[in-house]
């Protein structure tokens, strides 16, 4: 798998940084998308695109969508589709925010950057509430197998999709339930992590299982939590084969099987939800060969 953007399959960074682009010079895209091809390495910057963006290359990637979106009782899960998306890992700050400088001036004028989020491990890479994430994760020759397209053919395969969220929680309302309401809502013990068996229906893993679907909805996660003035939450990344795993979870989360709503949604909400695609590596470059790049 040397053809793939392996920060992928990296743990988590100390620190992040997301940016999230909008096309505005259609004319100037490959131009600048060129440019890009230059500096992202696979590793330490990940790059996604938006269909929107392939539509306007006239490029078609099979598998990529919108994301959808959804409404329940008191809550809404958005879709704001982008058309670039760019994952910055690193250990130093200074260096991302240069980084990140350097990658705006080279998309400029083609694309303008509307968001900026900075990210970190928290602990031993734990959601900002205290629990473990991403305990389902594929490991080791799983993780590969999960993430990255095989047998579609040159430009496909060693590609990836990768679902897009940012989540703010209310702390101050997780802090007031009691540790069993607490544990209740995850549906593990915080304190060692373990899964519990009699957990209500409305548990985030009860819901969210991944063996549990048909076909199972296995994906790579690769969230950090993310910290703004007095906002605060996670920024959940999964990255996949296709994106049928991710719509499959986020379906049964908001109850649209069976009416039972996702107890994280007593504390948190998504404020934003993105699809894209990240291509494979070629030659130590992005490999734009779909896009006619």
């Amino acid at each position: 798998m040397n053809n793939v953007q392996s920060g992928i399959l990296e743990s988590t960074p100390p620190v992040s940084r997301y940016l999230i682009f909008s096309l505005t010079e259609q004319g100037e895209a490959r131009r600048s998308l060129r440019a890009l091809r230059d500096i992202a390495d696979g590793r330490q910057t990940i790059v996604g695109f938006g269909q929107s963006l392939v539509l306007a290359l006239g490029a078609i990637v099979p598998g990529l969508r919108t994301a959808p979106c959804y409404a329940g009782v008191g809550f809404d899960v958005p879709s704001t589709p982008f058309a670039l998306w760019c994952w910055l890992r690193g250990d130093d700050r200074g260096e991302l925010l240069h980084r990140a400088k350097r990658i705006n001036r080279a998309l400029a004028p083609a694309f303008r950057l509307e968001q900026v989020i900075d990210a970190f491990t928290y602990g031993t890479g734990r959601d900002l509430t205290g629990y473990e994430d991403g305990t389902e994760n594929p490991k080791d020759e799983r993780a590969p197998e999960v993430a990255f397209v095989r047998g579609q053919g040159d430009g496909l395969d060693g590609s990836s999709f990768v679902a897009v969220q940012q989540w703010v929680h209310d702390l101050d309302r997780f802090d007031a339930k009691s540790t069993q309401e607490q544990d209740n809502t995850i549906g593990r013990r915080r304190s060692d992590n373990d899964e519990i068996e009699d957990a209500p229906p409305s548990a985030h893993v009860k819901r969210a299982t991944q063996e549990s679907f048909d076909p199972a909805a296995f994906m790579l996660r690769r969230s950090m939590p993310w910290a703004d003035g007095s906002c605060a939450g996670l920024v959940f990344v999964a990255f996949g084969t296709s994106l049928d795993p991710f719509e499959a979870v986020l379906r049964r989360m908001v109850g649209a099987e069976d009416g039972i709503v996702d107890a994280l949604f007593t504390f948190t909400r998504p404020i934003s939800g993105a699809f894209f695609w990240c291509p494979s590596m070629q030659d130590g470059r992005l490999d734009l060969r779909l896009l006619g790049v």
